[in-house]
């Protein structure tokens, strides 16, 4: 049993980790997108397409650079979302509501563009770690930080963009995208960092790791 355990828990670590990386390299890849989109707009007006070409771009760039160890962190990653196949129903639309209403919203309300990111990064990853802690026990603080973060940045960004940039909704908008940064990178360095902890079990399946 004590065998069983310690290799629950080194799984735990290894999921853990792994999204730690994940999280870092998108931190990375949306920093360095938005600093160069901007860069971009100051330098000249590009047609909208090219912007997405360099998000794109440095998506590759920062994944493929570091796709060994993305690899590696694929079947943990892959693991800890198959458990949402447990959730009730209602716990998956809870969850489907969080992430896709806010991003949805944007057609709607294209000046709150900036917030709504934020508050989709934030209310998917807040509900996302509630429900996973309801249904196996595992706490998955990393998810929890990312949600926290985005969610205070959305009245610092208000207070931001209303004083400082009111008439430049292209820094506004750079602006959230730093925050979403700032926010996968804390909690991506958290999981790196974080020693081993309590291991989540699933009650439904007596005892397996989540």
């Amino acid at each position: 049993m004590q065998l069983h355990h310690l290799l629950l828990q080194k799984s735990a670590v290894e999921t853990r980790k792994a999204f730690g990386v994940l999280f870092i390299a998108v931190a990375i890849a949306v920093v360095v997108a938005s600093s160069l989109s901007e860069i971009a707009n100051i330098i000249t007006s590009f047609p909208s397409y090219y912007y997405a070409i360099i998000w794109l771009v440095i998506f590759g760039a920062v994944f493929g650079a570091s796709s060994r160890s993305l690899r590696k962190a694929i079947p943990a990653i892959l693991s800890r979302m198959k458990t949402s196949t447990k959730w009730s129903t209602g716990a998956k639309a809870l969850n489907g509501i969080c992430w896709i209403v806010p991003f949805a919203a944007i057609a709607a309300f294209p000046s709150l563009y900036q917030y709504l990111i934020l508050a989709g990064i934030g209310l998917g990853n807040l509900s996302t770690h509630l429900i996973i802690k309801k249904y196996s026990g595992a706490d998955n603080r990393e998810q929890l930080i990312v949600a926290m973060i985005s969610l205070a940045a959305i009245p610092a960004a208000i207070i931001i963009d209303s004083t400082l940039f009111a008439t430049r909704q292209d820094i506004a908008v750079m602006l959230s995208r730093i925050f979403i940064g700032i926010a996968y990178a804390a909690g991506g360095m958290f999981a790196l960092l974080r020693k081993a902890g309590p291991v989540g079990f699933d009650p439904t399946t007596s005892g397996s790791l989540q």
